[in-house]
C-alpha cells in the first residue's frame, strides 16, 4: 500500500501516465481516422473499378454483338478462376436502348435496364448490392455492373485494417520510446535527489545547478537559500551554546563558591553576606540567559514577522514613565521634536531596545545623573534614543561596544555585554542604523536612526 501510494505520487509515473494516454489516445484516434479514410478510398477504388468493367463491356458489345454467346463463355471461363479477397467478381447485365437483353451474367439481378445512369444500391438475394447503371454514346446500348456490398465492406475492411496494423503495432515501441525518453529526460533530478541523500548534517554547501533543467533551477534555488538558512541558523545556535557557557560558567561559580561559604560560615553577618552574594550571582545569570535567549531568537529573523505603525514619540515617553521605578534615584526624562514621528517597524523589540539602553545609562553613570529619552526629527531623519550625562566612551571603544559580550574597560560595571548587541541586531530588522557617539559637552548618546521617507520604506519592505 505504501509502496503504491508512492507511485501515485511520484512525478515521474504521474507523468508517464498522463503522456502515455495522451499518446495511447492519439494513436487510437489516428487509427480510427486511417481506418475510416481508408475504408472510405477502398470503396471510392472498387466504385472506379466498377466504371471502368461497366465501360469495357459497352466497348465489347458495341464491336462484337454477333459474337456475344463467345462473349459469355469467356467472361464466365475468367469468372470461375480462384479470385482474391481484393478481386470481388461483379454481376452485369447487357441490353439495348429499347430495353431488351443482349446478355447476362449467371448471377447478375434482374432488374430493369431502364434505370437511370449512375449509382444505386438494390436488395438481391436478401443482401445489398451497389449497382452502376452506364448508357453508350450513341444510346444504342445499356450495361449494369454490381457487386455485392458484403463482399466490398470485407475488400474495404480488409485494406483499412492493413493500414492501422502499422499504428497497433508501433504502439508498445512508441511507449517503451516514452517511458525512456521520461526516465532519461527526469535524471537530473534523480542525481539532484541523490545528492540531497548523500548529504551528513555538516555539509550544507549549496546544490551545484549546472545540470539540473531550467525548470527545477527555481526548486535548486530555494533548497540553496533554505540551506544557507540552515547553515546561519546552525552556526547561530553553536554560537549561542558556546556563549552560554562562556557566560554563565562565571556567575555560577561565584554562586556555588557563595553557597559553600554560606553553608560553611558560622558567623550570622558572614551568612547573610554570602546569601546576598547568591542572589547576586542568580540575577546575574538570570540577565544573561535571558540576554542569550533574546539574542538567539533575534539572530535566525530574516525580517519583521510583526510590523505595524510605531508612534515613536509615544513610545519613548511609556517607557520612561515605566523605568522611573528601576534608575536609582537618577533622573529620567522623555524628550520629542518634530511631528509625524512614526515609523513601521515592532514596537515590542523598540520597546526592548529602549530599556537595554537605559538599563546601560544607569550602569556606567553616577546615581545623580539625568537619563533622556527621545524621539525627533531632523530634516527627513527620524531619531529614537536615549542619552545621558556621564563620563562617556573612550573614542578607540565605540566601534567595539557592538561586539558580544565586550563591556569596555570599566571593570566595575556589571553588565552581560548583550545589551548593544541586541539593539544593533534589532536595528538591522527595522532597516535603521545604530549610532553610538560621546557628546561635545559631556555624556553619552545611543540612537537609531531612519533616513527619511527612505528609511521608512525599506522599514516596510524588511517586513
Amino acid at each position: 500500500m505504501a509502496q503504491t501510494a508512492a507511485w501515485r505520487q511520484s512525478l515521474r509515473w504521474r507523468l508517464l501516465r498522463t503522456v502515455c494516454i495522451a499518446a495511447l489516445f492519439g494513436l487510437a484516434l489516428s487509427g480510427v481516422m486511417s481506418y475510416w479514410q481508408t475504408q472510405h478510398e477502398a470503396e471510392e477504388l472498387m466504385d472506379g473499378h466498377l466504371t471502368q468493367s461497366a465501360r469495357l463491356l459497352l466497348a465489347l458489345v458495341r464491336d462484337n454483338e454477333a459474337h456475344l454467346a463467345d462473349l459469355a463463355t469467356r467472361l464466365a471461363t475468367l469468372r470461375g478462376e480462384p479470385a482474391s479477397i481484393y478481386e470481388p467478381p461483379f454481376e452485369f447485365q447487357i441490353g439495348r436502348a429499347d430495353g431488351s437483353l443482349l446478355l447476362r451474367s449467371e448471377h447478375a439481378p434482374q432488374i430493369e435496364l431502364f434505370t437511370p445512369p449512375g449509382y444505386h444500391v438494390i436488395e438481391h438475394d436478401g443482401h445489398p448490392w451497389r449497382m452502376l447503371s452506364l448508357q453508350a454514346n450513341s444510346g444504342a446500348y445499356r450495361v449494369q455492373v454490381g457487386q455485392s456490398i458484403r463482399l466490398r465492406d470485407r475488400v474495404a475492411l480488409e485494406v483499412a485494417g492493413q493500414a492501422a496494423l502499422p499504428v497497433a503495432l508501433m504502439s508498445p515501441f512508441l511507449l517503451l520510446l516514452i517511458y525512456y525518453s521520461v526516465r532519461r529526460g527526469l535524471k537530473p533530478l534523480d542525481d539532484l535527489a541523490a545528492d540531497v541523500a548523500a548529504r551528513s548534517p555538516e555539509n550544507l554547501k549549496p546544490l551545484t545547478s549546472r545540470a539540473v533543467p531550467t525548470e527545477a533551477q527555481p526548486l535548486v534555488s530555494a533548497l540553496n537559500r533554505l540551506l544557507f538558512r540552515l547553515r546561519g541558523t546552525l552556526e547561530s545556535e553553536r554560537r549561542f551554546t558556546a556563549d552560554a557557557a562562556h557566560e554563565l560558567r562565571t556567575p555560577l561559580a561565584v554562586v556555588k563558591i557563595q553557597a559553600q561559604v554560606a553553608q560553611c560560615t558560622v558567623d550570622a553577618d558572614d551568612r547573610q553576606h554570602a546569601l546576598n552574594q547568591v542572589l547576586a550571582g542568580t540575577d546575574r545569570a538570570t540577565r544573561v540567559l535571558e540576554q542569550l535567549l533574546r539574542l538567539a531568537r533575534l539572530d535566525p529573523l530574516a525580517r519583521l514577522t510583526h510590523q505595524g505603525e510605531v508612534d515613536l514619540a509615544g513610545l519613548a515617553q511609556r517607557v520612561a514613565a515605566e523605568m522611573w521605578p528601576t534608575v536609582g534615584g537618577r533622573v529620567i526624562r522623555s524628550e520629542t521634536v518634530g511631528s509625524r514621528l512614526t515609523v513601521n517597524g515592532d514596537a515590542e523589540m523598540l520597546e526592548i531596545v529602549l530599556r537595554n539602553l537605559i538599563d546601560n545609562a544607569c550602569r556606567y553613570t553616577s546615581p545623580d545623573s539625568t537619563i533622556t529619552v527621545f524621539a525627533n526629527r531632523d530634516d527627513e531623519e527620524l531619531s529614537l534614543g536615549v542619552t545621558d550625562d556621564g563620563p562617556g566612551v573612550a573614542p578607540e571603544e565605540l566601534p567595539r561596544l557592538v561586539e558580544r559580550f565586550y563591556r569596555g574597560r570599566e571593570a566595575s560595571a556589571e553588565g552581560s555585554g548583550l545589551g548593544l548587541a541586541i539593539a544593533q541586531r534589532i536595528a538591522e530588522l527595522h532597516a535603521a542604523r545604530l549610532e553610538l557617539e560621546n557628546l561635545a559637552g559631556g555624556g553619552f548618546q545611543v540612537r537609531l536612526c531612519w533616513s527619511g521617507a527612505a528609511g521608512q520604506s525599506r522599514a516596510r519592505t524588511a517586513s
